[in-house]
């Protein structure tokens, strides 16, 4: 881990009042629960893109889509 990366987080930990393992702790959670939310999304649009949609379901399944990247938020 970079020397500026390790101070960041120092710094973050301090100011969250945890401890830096802690704060490793939470962030592995987090970017392990948004990476089984993406491969599980994957799985869903592998199963539905063969499946023909009506109108309806098109719009429903865009707005799952919205929804999601807002969940997802930025990339890691």
């Amino acid at each position: 881990m970079g020397e500026s990366l390790f101070e960041k987080a120092d710094a973050l930990a301090r100011q969250l009042h945890i401890s830096r393992s802690e704060l490793f702790s939470k962030a592995m959670n987090e970017f392990i629960e948004r990476r089984e939310n993406r491969i599980l999304l994957d799985s869903i649009n592998r199963a539905v893109e063969d499946a023909p949609l009506d109108e309806e379901e098109k719009l429903a399944l865009s707005r799952m889509h919205r929804y999601q990247r807002k969940l997802l938020g930025s990339e890691w």
